[in-house]
């Protein structure tokens, strides 16, 4: 069935409304809006089956009223109803008779007593409301008392905002962070919508006058799972039933804005209507159809099951300004680059405040003109390409932020963050699986003395069953894992001895036991005397800290084991415990028991293979300055600060018997080494805000775009090591610790099944003060232009393939992406990969042209189409003609079987083994007119066998055709090679 929608309105809500609706047939009509009887009968007349109504006046005036009055649907409140935000004194009365929380407030319509009760409430009574619609211009929020009176007289007694400001709402000033829900609903059942974040300053950081909205965002992670539930039980359907009981139904959308205080949630005000920017990144996450929900709340039948959203997606939307906005605006500016942001997949352009002058041009017609919105996996991918969008966007006089979103992105990446130390190469879980099935075998070993098992801290002999009258021994071994490859990249091996005394000692001591004795083993491919010494020497400095003695160890040189100038490490360190003092106590510890922190010296020695890969991702050298760094100290010098031993602090809070237990913060993390320290029926709770959490972390979550899970099971977060004890007796540990800087951080609680065991509260709040300062330079670089790639194929694609794999691998950095794939045959396998990709595909058959140059011609129709920037040949078996050629110098590359200039033309494989070559390979080259010839821009080299075959060979090369393609596109993507006039290459590298 066809149904007629009438929306009323012409900004950026309505064309929001309207552009994501699953049809296209949309047309503008011209009515009276003001005159509602005429809408309603011009309606009526024309069959309309639904009126949308987006601005708030036309439905506080009662145009929903009069629609009802011919019995036309109406999404969109009756007059009653949308006194929930036409009339401030109302709506703050309504909340105070359904126990809604909000601010503390009082109304007022005599000037003088409005100042005095500034001057005397028991609050900040800073927020001055004028009662009625003031065209978003009616809130004054003042800096002081003083500025509160001006409001107060500017609107009762100066007529400022006219019969909207007969009354005025003061109210209490609250603090924190603002945040919208909008609820579709019926009058009963609500449907509420993704959460979502305006930005009202007109500038960058908050500053600046307020204005209708810069720019939001959504899903704003800003508000827990269980604040949202909060929100919808106790605010939004509180307020619906609210307005039932009181015989005014509400029907469409309600907007709570709301306040995250540290007092809970609180309405700083209802919108009876669709908000605005809000609108524009709610609705393109909307998986339903919009008309269909709209029905539903008009006839009654509103169902959770109708409202479907996109998954593990994010909306950002940047408004674009006129200039003088928000005091005034500038109109008739000509407009430029929309249609090239259409063009983009999963980007939105929606007018706020534009028209089309005589001659078809757009042009500024309002403050806020335009909102750019983009969808995007990762809150941080949103926002870069949603701001990059604006920025391409041209009017004279333009403005806009380049810091929306950035307020949630941090929160985001703690809560959804998609790196994890198993795709940088190590498997936790796999690692206690190992534990789990080598037990066994472990037990067949076991002989008199050997107490406990395998997966505890370290392992213990009892030298009394061994026949022997001496204390207990406790074992330990470990090593550096891969932060080994930092030192070797920094050429720095003094420090590496020390964390693996550090990471044995550390985990003896867990047991109570004071480190006796410690062995290490050294072994390479070719010793090198001097780094051999540099790391002895950790080691002894090492053992020195930890107070017990080096007495021997093995140096083991293996050539072809090891690369040149790399080694391995592995320690030995046993201590010794009296019975009675053996660790943990499990059993004694008790529900209340307090739990200590000892700060962490950074990283320590575990989750390397995950710093290493968010390095790569950040295009950062061991050698560069740490961004994190507090001492200007390199990246180098700050991941190879040695783990911290805490022995000599520790031993002596262990002799006072108070503490418990110990736990050494290794691989796995506060959440995975503080139960093996715990009975089983008893859990955690640890507060984030209590210790200092080093801006090396925030950095890491930041820049790897970590989740909360996966910091808190890989990396120590700043504490290295906790000791239980019980509240009595905390202070005496306490005093014992004081050189480590001890901190109680939390408390042992009961366990069950159902909860966390180690349950870190505040984490995302404590975190993300610190990732907050990263978050601009990650959005600008993800907002970096990414050249523009066309490329044309003939036959399965391979190397098209590893260009599309490296250019979508972030870690690559190649500062490129494939926008278009040509090819000249139809249903080659190359065609497919690209559409796999979700590439635009055209296929250009050479036989369909009579000559060379006008197949040519028309390639370049579609690239210039495509905004092709750099074009690359990937298995593409025709000759291109000169005014292609030249047409595209400086950015046309090629890839040839062969190390050129040797073996040019199509038979390079047969060719070099017809010449007897021991070696082979491929190069990456510019494309000059004549065949195979360009500067040559990377090579690479295969062997080549007695008995190979050109198939044989074929695939060897490829491996490293598939390796060094995207490796030339890169360079020429990023700026680092330019070709000459005269075909010769400047390297910028």
């Amino acid at each position: 069935m066809q149904y007629i929608v009438l929306i009323i309105g012409g900004g950026g809500r309505e064309h929001a409304i309207s552009g994501i609706a699953s049809v296209d047939k949309v047309s503008l009509v011209e009515l009276n809006v003001k005159n509602y009887k005429e809408v309603a009968n011009w309606s009526k007349e024309n069959k309309v089956n639904l009126v949308v109504v987006g601005p708030e006046e036309y439905l506080a005036n009662g145009l929903a009223d009069e629609l009802k009055n011919v019995e036309i649907n109406c999404f969109g409140p009756e007059k009653a109803a949308s006194r929930i935000e036409a009339d401030k004194h109302w709506a703050k009365e309504f909340m105070d008779r359904h126990q809604i929380p909000t601010a503390r407030w009082k109304g007022f319509v005599n000037a003088e007593e409005a100042k005095k009760f500034v001057m005397n409430a028991p609050f900040p009574a800073l927020v001055i409301k004028a009662s009625g619609l003031a065209a978003g211009k009616g809130v004054i929020v003042a800096k002081n008392k003083q500025e509160a009176c001006k409001a107060i007289d500017e609107i009762l007694t100066e007529k400022k905002f006219g019969s909207a400001g007969e009354s005025v709402v003061v109210e209490e000033l609250l603090e924190g962070e603002e945040v919208s829900v909008l609820t579709f609903t019926d009058g009963k059942t609500i449907v509420p919508m993704t959460p979502a974040q305006d930005h009202k300053r007109i500038y960058n950081g908050d500053t600046g006058p307020n204005t209708g909205g810069m720019g939001a965002y959504c899903p704003c992670p800003l508000l827990s799972e269980t604040d949202y539930e909060v929100v919808r039980s106790k605010i939004l359907q509180k307020t619906v039933d609210g307005l039932r009981q009181e015989q005014i139904p509400f029907v469409g959308v309600l907007y709570a804005g709301l306040m995250l205080t540290k007092d809970g949630l609180k309405v700083l005000e209802f919108n009876c209507r669709f908000g605005d920017p809000e609108t524009q990144v709610v609705l393109p996450l909307l998986k339903s159809d919009l008309f269909d929900i709209m029905k539903a709340c008009c006839e009654g039948s509103l169902d959770e099951s109708l409202v479907l959203w996109e998954q593990n997606l994010y909306a950002v939307g940047v408004i674009l300004a006129s200039r003088g906005y928000p005091a005034s605006s500038s109109k008739g500016q000509v407009i430029t680059g929309v249609q090239d942001i259409l063009h983009k997949p999963n980007h939105f352009v929606f007018h706020s405040g534009t028209s089309i002058s005589p001659d078809g041009k757009l042009l500024t017609n309002g403050g806020r003109v335009l909102i750019t919105v983009s969808l995007a996996p990762s809150l941080a991918l949103a926002a870069a390409k949603a701001t990059n969008a604006a920025q391409r966007i041209s009017f004279e006089g333009k403005q806009h932020r380049t810091d929306i979103a950035h307020k949630g992105i941090a929160r985001s990446i703690l809560q959804n963050g998609q790196l994890t130390y198993k795709s940088s190469g190590v498997d936790i879980e796999a690692g206690d699986s190992l534990v789990s099935n080598i037990k066994s075998m472990t037990s067949s070993t076991k002989r008199a003395g050997v107490m406990g098992s395998i997966g505890s801290f370290g392992g213990l002999f009892d030298i009394k069953a061994a026949n022997y009258k001496d204390p207990v021994l406790v074992s330990g071994t470990d090593g550096v894992g891969t932060k080994l490859k930092v030192a070797f990249e920094c050429k720095k091996h003094d420090t590496v001895g020390i964390d693996l005394v550090a990471m044995c000692v550390n985990d003896v001591l867990a047991h109570g036991a004071e480190p006796l004795f410690f062995l290490d083993y050294f072994a390479c491919g070719k010793l090198d005397i001097n780094v051999a010494k540099d790391v002895i020497s950790g080691v002894n400095e090492g053992c020195k800290r930890a107070g017990c003695s080096l007495i021997g160890g093995e140096t083991a040189e293996m050539p072809d084991m090891y690369s040149n100038g790399e080694y391995d490490l592995a320690g030995f360190a046993v201590g010794a415990v009296e019975r009675n003092n053996l660790l943990p106590r499990v059993d004694d510890v008790k529900e209340g028991d307090i739990i200590i922190g000892l700060p962490s010296s950074g990283v320590h020695s575990n989750g390397f293979s995950l710093v290493r890969k968010i390095l790569k991702l950040a295009d950062k050298k061991y050698s560069d300055i740490a961004p994190f760094s507090e001492n200007n100290r390199t990246i180098g010098d700050e991941l190879l600060e040695p783990t911290k031993i805490y022995v000599k602090a520790v031993i002596s809070a262990l002799r006072t018997n108070l503490v418990k237990a110990f736990a050494h913060i290794t691989g796995g993390g506060l959440t995975e080494n503080i139960p093996r320290i715990l009975p089983k029926n008893m859990g955690v709770a640890l507060d984030a805000t209590t210790w200092k959490i080093q801006p090396i972390f925030s950095w890491l979550a930041a820049t790897g775009e970590i989740n909360k899970e996966e910091m808190l099971r890989t990396f120590n977060c700043g504490i290295g090591a906790i000791l239980i004890c019980s509240e009595k007796n905390k202070n005496d540990v306490l005093a014992k610790l004081q050189t480590e800087n001890p901190v109680v951080i939390g408390h042992v609680t009961s366990y069950m099944d159902h909860q966390l065991r180690v349950n870190v509260k505040n984490f995302e709040e404590a975190f993300e003060v610190g990732m907050k300062r990263y978050i601009p330079y990650i959005v600008t670089k993800l907002s970096k232009p990414l050249k523009r790639v066309g490329v044309l194929i003939s036959g399965s694609g391979t190397n098209l393939q590893s260009l599309i794999d490296a250019t979508r691998d972030p870690s690559q950095h190649i500062g490129a992406e494939i926008v278009l794939v040509i090819s000249n045959k139809p249903n080659v396998e190359g065609l497919k990969r690209a559409e796999s990709a979700g590439i635009k595909t055209v296929v250009i058959k050479h036989n369909d042209y009579s000559t060379r140059e006008a197949f040519d011609a028309a390639m370049n129709v579609e690239l210039d189409a495509a905004e092709v920037e750099i074009v690359c040949l990937a298995g593409f078996m025709r000759i291109l003609s000169h005014t292609f050629v030249n047409r595209w110098h400086g950015a046309l590359l090629n890839i040839h079987p062969s190390l050129l200039p040797s073996f040019k033309g199509a038979h390079a494989h047969k060719d070099a083994l017809a010449a007897g070559v021991r070696i082979s390979g491929c190069t990456v080259h510019f494309v000059e007119a004549d065949i195979d010839a360009g500067a040559i821009i990377e090579q690479a080299t295969v062997p080549v066998f007695p008995d190979d075959t050109v198939e044989t060979l074929q695939e060897r090369v490829k491996t490293v055709e598939h390796r060094i393609f995207p490796l030339a596109l890169k360079h020429l993507a990023t700026g680092r090679i330019h070709l000459k006039e005269d075909n010769s290459i400047t390297w910028n590298y």
